[in-house]
């Protein structure tokens, strides 16, 4: 897939309609100097330091998009607490000339509200339950990391535009191997994927791209350019070392 053949090819920001960035969500970093956000390859990570505005910039995209701003798919409608921003208003899409088969929006701080909202659906009589699409157990029968999981491998079924909030906050580090396995997978099949993430390990799939949202805007790096890299090579190179660092008395 190149940029034309994406199903999300950019995001821009109507910058003469925002009423003021000295309020939020539009006083964040990742915001403030925003432009267009320009998708160049199958994989984009989100990445930077907390308060930057990853998660508020994902949900505004997705929102912009057509999913719930809570997650889920294009058809789930629910709405547990009015939380989200009113940046998607904001947001010009554009679309690639192919339309997308599936698509998902997973965020971790509002899984459960997705997973109690498929539990509700499949009470109401007729039709197949929808919790079949997700291995056939109720997502709230399993670990947190299993229910990620569960989507990762039943839900999500390749030409689809996937959406993807800090997915590692419920898997192990083998785990998020196991992710990583699958996603490489659904990129064979014509799948996209924007992922704001923490993870080196998720970071490190090959050919993605990595965008750091700074104060001063958003740049394209590797990734041992991260903080995220550098830092977490550093402790366990020197572990005791960083360690007496950290913890002596002053």
């Amino acid at each position: 897939m190149n940029n034309t053949t994406l199903y999300l090819r950019h995001a821009e920001l109507l910058r003469d309609q925002v009423p003021s960035f000295q309020t939020y969500p539009f006083h964040l970093p990742a915001v403030r100097t925003l432009d267009r956000l320009v998708f160049q390859k199958p994989v984009t990570f989100l990445v930077g330091e907390n308060g930057t505005g990853k998660s508020t910039l994902l949900e505004g995209i997705a929102a912009a998009w057509g999913f719930n701003p809570e997650g889920g798919t294009l058809n789930f409608s629910f709405n547990t607490r009015s939380s989200h921003s009113s940046l998607y208003e904001y947001f010009r899409i554009a679309r690639g000339v192919r339309r997308p088969k599936d698509g998902f929006f997973l965020r971790a701080e509002s899984y459960y509200n997705v997973a109690s909202y498929i539990d509700e659906l499949d009470e109401q009589p007729g039709g197949p339950p929808i919790k079949n699409s997700y291995g056939g157990k109720s997502l709230h029968e399993q670990s947190h990391g299993e229910s990620f999981l569960a989507a990762f491998v039943h839900r999500f079924g390749g030409r689809g535009l996937y959406i993807l909030d800090e997915p590692e906050a419920a898997l192990s580090p083998l785990r998020q191997m196991s992710l990583l396995v699958r996603m490489h997978e659904l990129v064979g099949q014509d799948s996209q994927f924007i992922i704001a993430t923490h993870s080196p390990i998720l970071m490190s799939y090959p050919g993605a791209e990595i965008l750091l949202l700074e104060g001063e805007g958003i740049r394209s790096v590797a990734l041992e350019e991260t903080e995220h890299y550098t830092v977490t090579k550093a402790f366990m190179n020197d572990r005791q070392g960083m360690l007496r660092e950290l913890l002596e008395d002053e």
